[in-house]
């Protein structure tokens, strides 16, 4: 993607307009206060607006709603409770103890609560300082209100006027992420692939389209205008919304031997032509993106049908060529790469067609799944929070972590002089999460984009006296701020800066300069707070955590696995069924892939084994990918290939994967017999392959072309190969596990 269509990305997504709803949000009322003189006074109203605004995640309206209203209250709570008891420090310390626990343990709730604890912390900390608070708390507390219940109008009014904008956002993001794993797929097929680069590519992009996915299927589905189909608009979005998922799948199925592809034809241009034209659909899916994004039809950049022929006549061409019976499985590989692309050629320009919304397509789509075993299930019982008092729970020591933070940054704003000491707990609620890598990167993102913002603050200031000048940076700082809160933290941290020291300015001018050095030293001392406590009080590692991780990839992929594998043996698809299974497959893998990549930050010290880590991690995505693609010859081809020879070698393949969960569990036994065994052999494959190679020497490979031997070999042929490869490298994850957990294994 040029960086045109990453402006157009950005202007056009929900993360803009949560910025422009916020900025305007907040500053409209500024306004009318300013003019009447009394924004000094009124300065808890925009303030409300602002944090309640930011608990107002992505969701169903009546959960987003919900939350709103909740976030309300318990401010308002806050702010009561806070108010009246700042004056006794004893009661301070208490509060922090009693908030810092509570509203850092709810996110076990999941994150549109952990929001709302983040933020009711963030109000408890305005309130401990008397600057900003006022004496009144009756007062201060009805202001904050009304605040956040100015900004829950504006919900209602923003959902009224355009109910399908932030599905629409969501999914043409959906779009444009798919589009880039795509374009990182079509780097294996150049010359000299960096197969390490593009794999690390890889795993980050799918944890990207994970967090997507479960966001749109919790608003697809649990909207009842969407689900209901009421409108054409809202059968076209959900039917987007399915292609995209399928679509994601193909792309899995592209999983190849890419160094044997090499070995095989990187003397010819195929490959190269091939990439290109991978290349070219990428743009294209980016492309739907942008057009749904911004609610426009999109037009195709290139001529895929002409395109799409051009890789199909190389291959005709250089198989007619080249291809002998020696080196017919090079050609099965590359024929299933072709269908592959075929298959997505189709579903972008179906993709295309639905950024129309034309009413035809609109009508043809049915829900061929049972929603309710998508949608994302959350709890809310009290009793998962009781359970979660144990210090064997990550959550539990993180609301340790920032309660003793919180404590120590307290009694330095008390025993030090600084202006605005606040500041220091501020940073500290902002910084700490928890998962260390996080914490360290916001960290160094907060002194940062902080000693950026204090600069260009400055600069401002010094150049500029005109407040119509101060006044339009402002503007800019904040839409920037809360639109990159939570995509770039650097970027909102040095923004959030520059629009705090020109509000101060607008309010009082004469103390700005105070203001600058306070945020600074603040800020470096929240920091610094934050990264000892996360670092070495009760910090959960990444390593400690990886094996739940890699267990629930082996179970997910297995139960995958099972049910896919049965319609070979005549047992019906379910095709609810298959997607649920794909889903918790996916899932899995981009968690694992996820807890992988936040290890990469961890000490040094705390990375152990991680070599070994990296291959089980890898070894599942191509697990994922290689049942995915078996599930789309079960789905097309699965009744013609009934065959007994396959149940042997479904239960020889789910010993293997009992046995490396027992790995995990330290309760295997049967390690090095499971390794042992070799993969029952596929007789009719045999007689098949025999008759086929007989065929090319007796008859040549063009008069060939018509026996039915071809067709049928070559689709058994890929099958048997597939259930080979799941099983090697099940295989390969037993003995990786054995390296990882020599002491459990048996040897």
């Amino acid at each position: 993607m040029n960086y045109l269509d990453e402006f157009k990305k950005f202007i056009t997504s929900h993360y803009l307009h949560t910025g422009v709803r916020l900025t305007f949000g907040a500053v409209i009322p500024c306004l009318i206060f300013h003019h009447y003189g009394v924004l000094g006074d009124y300065i808890a109203f925009p303030l409300g607006t602002l944090l309640i605004g930011v608990t107002d995640n992505p969701g169903p309206f009546v959960r987003r709603r919900n939350s709103i209203l909740v976030a309300i209250l318990t401010c308002c709570f806050v702010i009561f409770v806070t108010g009246f008891l700042r004056h006794i420090h004893f009661a301070v310390f208490a509060e922090i103890v009693l908030f810092g626990m509570l509203f850092s343990l709810v996110g076990v709730y999941g994150n549109r609560v952990n929001s709302i604890g983040l933020i009711s912390l963030l109000v408890f900390v305005f309130n401990i300082d008397d600057h900003l608070s006022g004496e009144s708390v009756w007062r201060n507390a009805c202001i904050f209100t009304a605040g956040g219940f100015w900004y829950l109008i504006l919900f209602f009014v923003v959902q009224k006027l355009r109910p399908y904008k932030l599905i629409q956002q969501l999914l043409g993001e959906n779009f444009v992420e798919l589009g880039k794993l795509l374009s990182i797929k079509a780097g294996y097929y150049f010359a000299k692939p960096d197969y390490d680069e593009l794999f690390n590519q890889i795993i980050h992009q799918q944890v990207i389209l994970r967090e997507n996915h479960e966001n749109l299927r919790e608003i697809l589905f649990k909207t009842r205008e969407i689900v209901a189909e009421s409108t054409n608009k809202s059968r076209i979005l959900m039917l987007m919304f399915l292609d995209s998922i399928d679509l994601f799948e193909q792309i899995l199925n592209s999983q190849q031997n890419y160094a044997n592809l090499h070995r095989a034809f990187d003397d010819s241009k195929v490959l190269r032509l091939f990439g290109t034209y991978i290349s070219w659909l990428a743009a294209e899916i980016q492309q739907i993106g942008i057009a749904v994004q911004s609610g426009v039809s999109s037009r195709p950049k290139h001529d895929l049908d002409e395109a799409f022929n051009k890789c199909q006549s190389a291959f005709e061409r250089m198989r007619q060529d080249r291809m002998t019976h020696e080196n017919m499985e090079d050609y099965i590989m590359l024929r299933q790469i072709l269908n592959s692309l075929k298959d997505i050629t189709e579903r972008v320009k179906k993709l295309h067609r639905a950024t129309t919304y034309d009413t035809e397509l609109g009508q043809q789509h049915r829900m061929d799944v049972e929603l309710e075993n998508f949608i994302p299930k959350r709890e809310y019982h009290p009793r998962i929070l009781l359970d979660n008092l144990s210090l064997k729970s990550s959550h539990f020591r993180h609301a340790l972590r920032v309660t003793i933070a919180l404590m120590i940054g307290y009694l330095v704003s008390m025993f030090f002089d600084f202006g605005h000491g606040y500041w220091i707990l501020l940073t500290i609620v902002a910084i700490m999460k928890p998962e260390f890598s996080i914490t360290k990167q916001r960290n160094l993102y907060r002194i940062a984009g902080t000693a950026l913002g204090a600069l260009i603050g400055f600069l401002t200031l010094y150049l500029s006296e005109d407040n119509t000048v101060h006044f339009v940076l402002l503007m800019i700082a904040m839409i920037l701020a809360y639109s990159f809160l939570k995509i770039n933290y650097f970027v909102a941290s040095a923004s959030i800066t520059v629009y705090v020291l020109l509000w101060f300015n607008f309010l009082n001018p004469q103390n700005i300069s105070t203001v600058l050095i306070d945020r600074v030293i603040d800020t470096i001392i929240g920091s610094v707070i934050a990264y000892f406590i996360s670092a070495y009080v009760l910090p959960v590692w990444e390593h400690t955590q990886i094996n739940q991780y890699m267990k629930a990839a082996l179970i997910a992929n297995r139960k995958y696995f099972d049910h896919v594998a049965a319609t070979f043996t005549g047992k019906k698809l379910s095709i609810n069924d298959l997607k649920l299974y794909r889903k918790d497959a996916i899932i899995a893998m981009a968690n694992l892939s996820d807890n992988f990549q936040r290890m990469l930050s961890d000490p040094k010290k705390q990375q152990l084994q991680m070599e070994e880590y990296h291959q089980f991690v890898a070894t599942s995505h191509m697990l994922t990918s290689y049942i995915a693609s078996l599930s789309t010859y079960a789905q097309n081809e699965g009744d013609a290939y009934i065959f007994e020879e396959f149940e042997p070698m479904i239960r020889q393949i789910d010993r293997q994967f009992q046995s490396a969960t027992g790995i995990i569990d330290g309760s295997s036994q049967n390690g090095p017999e499971v390794m042992r065994e070799s993969l029952p052999q596929n007789k009719k494959l045999l007689e098949l392959l025999t008759m086929r190679k007989k065929e090319i020497k007796e008859m040549g490979i063009e008069k060939s072309q018509q026996s039915p031997a071809r067709k049928a070999l070559s689709t058994l042929k890929t099958i048997n190969g597939l259930f080979e490869l799941i099983s090697t490298i099940t295989i390969d994850e037993i003995k990786i596990l054995q390296k990882i957990t020599p002491a459990k294994a048996i040897s």
